[in-house]
This record gives C-alpha cells, structure tokens and sequence, in this order.
C-alpha cells in the first residue's frame, strides 16, 4: 500500500510539475508586490543609488545653487516644531537676492518612522540616515548634513545648522554674510576657555574617559553655526580621522583646532544668542539667533515682524 501511494505521488508530481515551479515564483510576484507599496513612497525622497540615505529632499542645487543651506537638527517627534519653521523662518526663499533653503536632519526611530515618511513626501524637507535619534548621536546627524551637502550641493555658499527651538533671522544673517569673504568663515556665538562639565548629573557630562584634557578648542554654540562651504567640506573629510565627540559643537571645535581654523565674530556686536531674549520688534530685526523659542512663541514673533515690517526703528539708516 505504501508503495502504492508514493507510487500515486510521484506520477501526480511528474504530471503537474510546472506547478512546483510556478508557487514559488507566484509567490515572489506577490511579496514584491506587496513591498513595492513602501518602496514607491521612498522614490521621491531617495534614488535607488543612494543607499546610505533613508531620505533625500527635493533639491535644484545642481542647477539654481543656493546662497545659503539651514540644517536644522529635529527629533522625530517634533513634527509641531517644523511644521512652526516651515511657516516662519524656514519658508523662507530668497534674502537679499539670494537663494536660501532650510532642510532637517533626522536620525531613526521605528516609532516614529511612517509618520515621518507621510512628512517627507508632503514637504520634501528631511534627510535622514539609518542611526538612532537621540541626543548623543546630534554628531552623526550634523556630519550628515555635511555629508549631504558635499554630495548633493556642493556649490552652495554658506552651510548653518541650528536647532528646532530657534528663531532665525534669515534676513539679516544673509545681509551681514554678503559682507564677509565666501572662504574660510566659521562663525556663530564663539565659545572660549571652557572645558568638560565633571558633574554626572549634568546633561553635557564628560567622563575623563571621553575627553581627558582640561579645556576645549575655541567653538561655537550648537545653537546656530555658519560656515563656508569650503570649511564645510574640510570639517567633513577630517571628521573621518577626529574621533567622533558626543557633544556636537565641541566635536565641531575639535575638527577646527585639527584644521587650523578660529571661529570669527560676524559683526562687532553681539547677534548670536543662545539663550532666551525678550521679543521686540526692533531687537529680533538686529538679531541673527535666539534659542529656547517654542512653537506658539515663533508664530507669534514671526507675525509681528511681518505685521511691522514698514515700521522704522531707532538706528535704522
């Protein structure tokens, strides 16, 4: 009997053959199918090439380069933030006659990460790359946005990164870099004679394991930073022999000092804050930076400034 059936069976396999050729590839047909579904979503943001990033905006940099590149660094789940840029600051288009863009570096987060995708294909906004969004990893977001401006947008003039919880005074930060040389710039609110916080309950704690010397090269606060697209460049290409700091502007000092490069003053008053300053029309005008500002404050500031853009100020020439 046993014989019989396996008998049976292998004359009814013989006979259908085709067929355990064709489930299988049926199979494929479908799981391919079925993944397309995420993949077309990705082509917008992402060239099949360009695997290292998750997402890519949409970028004319090739053919109309920009003056000025913001990069401002987000969490996934500050959606209300960016959706405040993209309103005020970072709609910005063109100052002074010339061209700006404002695009955000963001890191991955399974919770977050199909929320974002929606973002990203009604904006156009994000780069991302594949490491985890956290704060210790702001380093690999802000050499990514280097990263993308190498390969994406080299021709551009100057690079800024800054924060989500920022006003940016793109106006006047573009008026006052039309004043300065194009090459060999890094600027911002210039940090010197510091060195690593010791105490563990501090956010910005340094263990002598991490950083064992006493001072940090001169930086610039993580708040808002400028740099020339050369400098730019050159803090890319030595980041991959500097090793990587977790505290984003020190590591950026730290790149400089191997550079020989000193942060520079862009005027000979004070216009990067990274602290909170109490608004007023007249102050946010004379102003390129000014941290700690929350959603519903930056809507606000925005309007007014747009409301009294006619109006004079005091020193106003």
């Amino acid at each position: 009997m046993k014989k019989f059936l396996a008998s049976s069976c292998f004359k009814l396999l013989q006979k259908h053959k085709f067929i355990l050729f064709l489930v299988p590839s049926l199979l494929t047909l479908i799981i391919l199918g079925y993944l397309s579904q995420y993949t077309v979503d990705y082509l917008h943001v992402a060239k099949l090439s360009d695997h290292s990033f998750l997402m890519l905006p949409n970028s004319s940099c090739q053919t109309r380069p920009p003056f000025l590149v913001l990069l401002v660094t987000s969490a996934q789940d500050q959606l209300v933030a960016r959706s405040a840029i993209r309103q005020t600051w970072g709609r910005v288009r063109t100052a002074h006659g010339q061209r700006v863009v404002t695009y955000f570096l963001l890191g991955y987060s399974r919770e977050h990460q199909e929320q974002l995708q929606k973002e990203s294909s009604l904006h156009k906004d994000i780069i991302q790359k594949n490491f985890t969004d956290t704060y210790y990893n702001l380093t690999l977001k802000v050499l990514m946005g280097l990263e993308w401006v190498n390969r994406f947008c080299p021709s551009v003039s100057f690079v800024m990164k800054t924060d989500s919880d920022m006003f940016v005074n793109v106006d006047y930060l573009t008026k006052l870099l039309l004043r300065m040389n194009h090459t060999n710039i890094f600027t911002g609110f210039v940090m010197r004679n510091l060195g690593p916080i010791r105490d563990k309950s501090s956010k910005w704690y340094v263990s002598e394991q991490e950083y064992p010397q006493n001072g940090y090269p001169p930086f610039c606060s993580g708040t808002g930073y400028v740099m020339s697209a050369d400098v730019a460049n050159r803090v890319l290409n030595i980041s991959r022999i500097v090793p990587h700091f977790k505290l984003e502007d020190v590591y950026i000092g730290l790149c400089l000092a191997e550079l020989k490069i000193d942060p520079v003053e862009i005027h000979s008053e004070r216009k990067f804050f990274n602290g909170k300053v109490t608004f007023s029309v007249c102050e946010f005008r004379k102003l390129i930076t000014v941290h700690q500002v929350n959603p519903s404050e930056l809507l606000i500031y925005w309007k007014s400034l747009a409301d009294t853009a006619d109006e004079h100020c005091p020193g106003d020439v």
